[in-house]
């Protein structure tokens, strides 16, 4: 969506990788923060139930697009890794550190592959956002049912994590897609 809006406003190449750069590290940086609050307020099951890191990874897809999402999507959970890692409380665990960065690469390729049919009509979020979820929370399971029999991940300690977090990926369903509509919304309304 990004792209489209400077495209429209006929702005450089250099301009645009600086714009998508700022969002992309702005995106990682919520990333890393909000499951900090979240844990914060409702302890290690707030996370395991509303899935923060998987917000900003969502909405980063479908404003970056697909290659920049896939970026914002390993990243996010590395850079949260190494920086709660100095804090002596690392998140994810490095178990779960490989996986996530996996799942959370789908999601944002997969939200980010609709990137230019939102920039046309805001409602696109919607299935973006929904058929990205599935994708990660099916890449997530497969890769644990793959490697359980070398990583301390089974398929049924995964398959409990999805139940446990349908309220977050239902909230995050409806949310994400509005807070896109709603950028877009500005973003088009500005560059008219």
């Amino acid at each position: 969506m990004i792209e489209s809006v400077l495209t429209r406003r006929n702005v450089s190449l250099r301009v645009k990788v600086t714009v998508k750069m700022l969002i992309s590290l702005g995106v990682v940086a919520l990333a890393v923060v909000l499951p900090q609050l979240v844990h914060l307020a409702a302890g290690a099951q707030g996370g395991v139930a509303w899935l923060p890191m998987y917000l900003p990874v969502l909405l980063g897809g479908c404003l970056l697009g697909w290659q920049w999402g896939l970026g914002v999507g390993v990243l996010s959970p590395v850079v949260s890794f190494a920086v709660t890692s100095l804090a002596g409380n690392a998140m994810p665990a490095a178990a779960r550190l490989p996986y996530m960065m996996a799942e959370l690469a789908v999601f944002a390729a997969v939200s980010g592959l609709f990137s230019k049919k939102i920039a046309e009509n805001g409602w696109m979020a919607f299935p973006a956002v929904l058929l990205a979820q599935v994708a990660g929370r099916l890449t997530f399971l497969a890769l644990a049912a793959v490697f359980q029999g070398v990583s301390p991940l089974s398929a049924a300690a995964v398959w409990s994590q999805i139940r446990a977090g349908l309220l977050g990926m239902v909230l995050q369903a409806v949310v994400v897609p509005f807070l896109v509509m709603v950028l877009r919304l500005l973003l088009v309304k500005e560059s008219k």
